[in-house]
């Protein structure tokens, strides 16, 4: 293969990708060990991020409580009731790893959850 071949010039992006994303990597790496303020964006990461459970938690139950009441009188087929059985279960199995994780610290997923979460 001649070096500007196509499949040269893709691996030679491929290589200045990966520098770029290890020395980003490192640079971030330094500025956590180094950084007076390091601590201060942490705080801030971890309260951008509860806020954004939060507002997820807040989002459902705002759109349940919108779509629900419009199945009144309305009688679900058999498939229906399945597809909402099986992501109610995955709902509830979230909650669940919230309220354990919030419990815990521990925001490790089980494979059996893993495998509910992707609806297998």
């Amino acid at each position: 293969m001649s070096p500007g071949s196509p499949v040269n010039r893709h691996r030679a992006r491929q290589a200045v990708n990966h520098a770029q994303v290890e020395r980003g990597r490192q640079a971030r790496e330094e500025y956590e060990r180094t950084s007076e303020l390091a601590p201060t964006r942490e705080r801030l990461e971890r309260t951008a991020e509860f806020l954004d459970l939060v507002g997820a938690c807040h989002a459902f139950v705002a759109t349940a409580g919108r779509v629900v009441p419009g199945l009144r009188g309305r009688t679900m087929s058999g498939d229906e009731r399945a597809v909402l059985a099986e992501n109610v279960a995955r709902v509830r199995a979230t909650l669940e790893w919230i309220e354990h994780a919030a419990e815990t610290g521990d925001v490790d997923v089980d494979e059996a959850l893993a495998r509910l979460l992707r609806g297998e």
